[in-house]
């Protein structure tokens, strides 16, 4: 997993030695004043480091290659505080690997009116010494974000947050290693897709263990580890008598723990943080795992039912931008809808498979059948989740490129209880209603599995498909489906010209 209190976003502040010594000591100055500023928020999810003022193409094309190569760094914030002359940014814009961001501000906030003078505005240039930055990036299509506003503005030092855990996101993305215990789940189309191209894009590696090798790591486990986890269970849940020590299923909570340990074991040996499994796929093992995916995800491991390996990458990413927000994110599927006219909602669940992030109430563990898999009972933990906006993210594959879809959502409390579904849900309203979203979705292409997310914003999202250089669709409060499709159309042939 990745601690994001290790990450780092370099602060890059452009000039030029027309200004003379004293200036550019000046503007040195100002820019540790404004990195010292931004850090002592305590607002911000990474570390800005401040690096020496760059003032000639050799300066700047050292930092940038420099930044390509040093572990830890998410991207660069740049800010031009005087006039750089943007024809020296071109080599090392060229190399530069990483995502930047451009931070259009002054160190003042404020004209000052009376005391105004050709000094001062000789070094206070940033309203156009960023515009010929900018001209530059865009002369060169780099795709960038643009913040514009003063750097104490708290919608600034926010946006620049936002920002920040996006760049993790992509950081952490170029680092996914997904191990998938069976293939896909047969004949089902949107959960496949190109594993050679995923990595080429997202840096994904992606590949394929059978169950076997998995077993073995269960069949290593010990009793006493066993007995551990057994106790760790009856501390952090409820757990219903049928499974505690002496009841007529508790030989299959000792038997969920080793899937949870051996699982843990093997992941951890192998430097995964996420995976796949299948209900059409469990030789040697003889529950499908519940409990063990949900706690792996706790945990920050992404995760993909039928062997949906996009979901589970997205995930993980998504659970290392939100490090440290509150809100969960878990792998969710839209399961039934309720076509009320008087509210319609869409109930989301999976078999097992709900991270318990999302829940703040103690969760209940519990053994039912499932219909399907061939299998004994598994155990999962259940619970409700509480009201509030999220968000659901899917990333599909169309062949010649990805999309990544968000529809803004509204969670609520169900109208009434459901004693008989033995399974962790979440009935959210989707904006701008179920009719549209669902509409706008189907037309999109959007999976029936996807990345549920309290804790995140379309913004994440769009800044992190940004970076990728894959197409974004948001379906929010403002989605018509004339307009939604018209975009649609036009993105096809944008991408296809690219």
């Amino acid at each position: 997993m990745i601690g994001t209190k290790k990450l780092e976003a370099w602060f890059v502040t452009g000039s030029q030695h027309l200004y003379g010594a004293e200036i550019l000591k000046k503007v040195d100055e100002h820019a540790k004043n404004i990195v010292k500023g931004l850090n002592a928020t305590g607002q911000l999810s990474v570390k800005i480091v401040l690096k020496p003022v760059v003032t000639t193409p050799d300066e700047i094309f050292r930092i940038c290659e420099e930044a390509n190569t040093t572990s830890g760094v998410v991207g660069l914030i740049t800010w031009m505080h005087t006039f750089s002359p943007a024809k020296m940014w071109i080599a090392g814009l060229s190399v530069l690997n990483k995502p930047f961001v451009h931070l259009h501000t002054q160190f003042n906030r404020d004209i000052p009116w009376a005391d105004i003078d050709m000094n001062f505005m000789n070094l206070n240039q940033s309203a156009h010494g960023d515009r010929e930055f900018g001209y530059i990036s865009t002369r060169m299509g780099l795709e960038r974000k643009v913040i514009a506003g003063h750097w104490k503005d708290p919608e600034v030092i926010s946006q620049l947050d936002v920002w920040l855990r996006s760049a993790t996101g992509w950081y952490a993305s170029k680092k996914v290693k997904i191990a998938r215990f069976g293939d896909n789940m047969r004949e089902v189309a949107v959960t496949e897709g190109d594993k050679v191209d995923a990595q080429i894009r997202f840096g994904w590696s992606v590949n394929g263990y059978a169950l076997g090798d998995l077993a073995a790591y269960i069949r290593q486990v010990s009793k006493q580890a066993v007995d551990h986890l057994c106790q760790q269970y009856e501390d952090e849940y409820h757990v219903m008598d049928a499974l505690r020590k002496g009841g007529a299923a508790y030989d299959s909570l000792r038997e969920a723990a080793r899937i949870e340990l051996g699982l843990r074991a093997f992941l951890e040996e192998g430097g995964f943080n996420g995976f796949t499994d299948t209900f059409e796929n469990l030789h040697g093992l003889s529950q499908l795992p519940g409990l063990a995916v949900q706690r792996l995800m706790k945990d920050g491991y992404g995760f993909g039912a039928e062997g949906d390996w996009k979901t589970a990458a997205m995930l993980h990413i998504m659970k290392t931008m939100s490090r440290g927000l509150p809100g969960g994110n878990s792998f969710m599927e839209d399961y039934t809808y309720h076509f009320d006219p008087a509210g319609m909602y869409v109930l989301g669940a999976h078999m097992l498979e709900i991270c318990p992030s999302l829940t703040n109430e103690k969760p209940g563990l519990e053994v039912h059948p499932l219909a399907i898999g061939g299998k004994k009972d598994p155990l999962r933990l259940l619970f409700n989740v509480p009201q509030g906006s999220a968000i659901n993210v899917s990333v599909i594959d169309l062949g010649t490129r990805f999309r990544i879809i968000v529809n803004e959502v509204e969670t609520i409390d169900p109208p009434e209880e459901m004693p008989k579904l033995p399974t962790a849900r979440v009935l959210w309203r989707p904006m701008p209603d179920l009719k549209t979203a669902a509409a706008a979705w189907i037309y999109a292409g959007g999976s029936h599995h996807t990345v549920f997310s309290q804790s995140l914003s379309g913004e994440y999202i769009r800044n992190f498909a940004e970076m990728a250089g894959v197409e974004f669709m948001l379906i929010d409060k403002n989605t018509s489906i004339h307009n939604f499709k018209n975009n649609l159309r036009w993105n096809a042939v944008y991408y296809h010209s690219l």
